[in-house]
């Protein structure tokens, strides 16, 4: 018998990698995997027993041992380790063999990776991979950017291993160049829209109607019942219900309110002001992370800055359900601005992205898949030049059935001193993008009075410059 050869190989043989990898096995694929830790190596052994598969520690065997073209998937993490790695694998790879970089990689890197790689004669896709180490494992969400060829090559895997909704695969060509990490990046940033909406909604209904932890369980149980369906809010439901196994009571109580972050969020809204594209939710979301860093001061500063709030009276069904209404209408604008800015990049970026594509494969294995997501892919199905998700009809219609009770809850947050950033961002979205005539109009007349920056006016074409007096 000749030597064994692998279909797909994986270098980093952590919980994701390996996780992966074992998916790739069980789907019919002879799989390899490589990890600078022995003990690694082995558990992958270990876990894919009775299927083709192989660990090892030595770069040289693992691309030597891979059938040509190579299909070589890294999951480890983003930055300097995966130039590292590349440049490892690069003594031993052959012209046309294909890298998949399946981190977190920023998209400005990915462009860099792929340019790189083209003089080496080496086949490279960015690819944004969500839903965790259980979706890696059973179905991930799969969000492919690089060369048509490339994506080709290894097609047949990624839709194989992928969730799957009504039979279709999870996966699907995003566009050219850093396609994939970018959607990726602006899916993380929709994911910290949708967390912060979710924490505020907690601490309405808690601080404001006094629901215990056993009536937010069922409270978020509910609402996973209906058109807020979606893998957040599941969890989210579950999390209260969680006991807390080193002492009494539930574990959300214990839990640290210090939220950290990894920077894809953050990335969001910087990129979304390089490009102008506002999504203000993101951007709540972002500075709450930040704001909750800050323990100690807030600590602090809630004996220096305590006020007296008042609480709004009002039954605990009836504010279960105008929360629920406002994060559906918050939700909305999250995705709204996320899309947005999508559409944008793909236009200066030459992405050639499809956003019904795009909705279509986030709506399983994701971390922000729900059932919105059906609406939104035929949102854009039916008009794919669609500039945001709020003025399609479908939707256009629920922010209207929501907005009030959206401005309700911020308006008992602002009265019992409850911080509601994220749903008064996605408010003031809403009603600064259907306003015919903001008032920034003074804004450019402040500019052209200190600054000489010039104005256009409603009645004249061309530039104006005033002598202000």
């Amino acid at each position: 018998m000749g030597k064994q050869l692998y279909d797909f190989g994986m270098v980093g043989l952590g919980v994701m990698g390996r996780n992966f990898l074992l998916n790739v096995a069980d789907n019919g694929f002879s799989i390899i995997g490589l990890d600078t830790n022995a003990e690694q190596a082995k558990a992958l052994e270990e876990e894919a027993a009775g299927k083709v598969a192989k660990g090892t520690t030595k770069v040289k065997e693992f691309v030597a041992s891979l059938k040509k073209p190579r299909r070589i998937m890294l999951l480890v993490p983003a930055g300097r380790v995966v130039d590292i790695v590349i440049e490892d694998l690069l003594k031993h790879v052959e012209k046309g063999d294909l890298i998949i970089d399946g981190g977190n990689s920023f998209f400005e890197d990915t462009d860099r990776r792929l340019a790189y790689l083209k003089e080496k004669k080496v086949e490279f896709l960015g690819v944004g991979v969500s839903g965790g180490a259980k979706g890696a494992r059973f179905g991930p969400s799969i969000m492919p950017g690089g060369s048509k060829k490339a994506y080709n090559k290894v097609k047949k895997i990624l839709e194989a291993v992928s969730a799957k909704v009504n039979g279709e695969p999870c996966v699907a060509y995003m566009g050219k160049g850093s396609a994939g990490n970018y959607v990726k990046m602006v899916h993380n940033g929709i994911e910290y829209a949708m967390m912060q909406l979710l924490a505020e909604s907690y601490d309405i209904l808690k601080n404001i109607g006094g629901l215990s932890n056993e009536e937010l369980h069922k409270a978020y149980t509910k609402y996973n019942r209906g058109k807020l369906k979606s893998f957040l809010v599941e969890i989210t439901a579950a999390i209260f219900a969680q006991p807390d196994d080193l002492g009494k009571g539930r574990l959300i109580d214990k839990i640290l309110d210090k939220a950290k972050q990894k920077g894809t969020g953050k990335w969001t809204s910087q990129n979304a002001m390089d490009f102008g594209i506002p999504v203000p939710t993101i951007d709540a979301a972002v500075t709450m992370r930040g704001i909750s860093s800050l323990k100690a001061e807030r600590v602090a500063a809630s004996k220096v800055l305590a006020v007296k709030g008042s609480k709004t009276k009002i039954t605990k069904a009836k504010l279960v359900k105008a929360v629920g209404d406002a994060l559906h209408f918050a939700f909305v604008t999250a995705y709204a601005q996320g899309l947005a800015l999508l559409t944008d990049a793909s236009k200066e970026k030459n992405y050639g992205l499809d956003m019904e594509a795009t909705a279509r494969i986030w709506r399983g294995g994701c971390i922000i898949r729900a059932s919105l997501l059906e609406d939104i892919r035929q949102a854009y199905s039916e008009n794919e030049h669609l500039p945001n998700l709020m003025i399609d009809p479908t939707f256009a219609a629920s922010m209207k059935r929501t907005h009030k009770a959206t401005r309700s809850i911020i308006k008992m947050g602002i009265d019992a001193g409850v911080p509601t950033l994220a749903f008064s961002a996605s408010l003031a979205y809403f009603d600064a993008y259907r306003d015919g005539r903001l008032p920034l109009n003074l804004v450019q007349a402040q500019r052209d009075y200190f600054g000489s920056h010039t104005y256009e006016r409603t009645d004249k074409k061309g530039k104006f410059h005033t002598e202000w007096s």
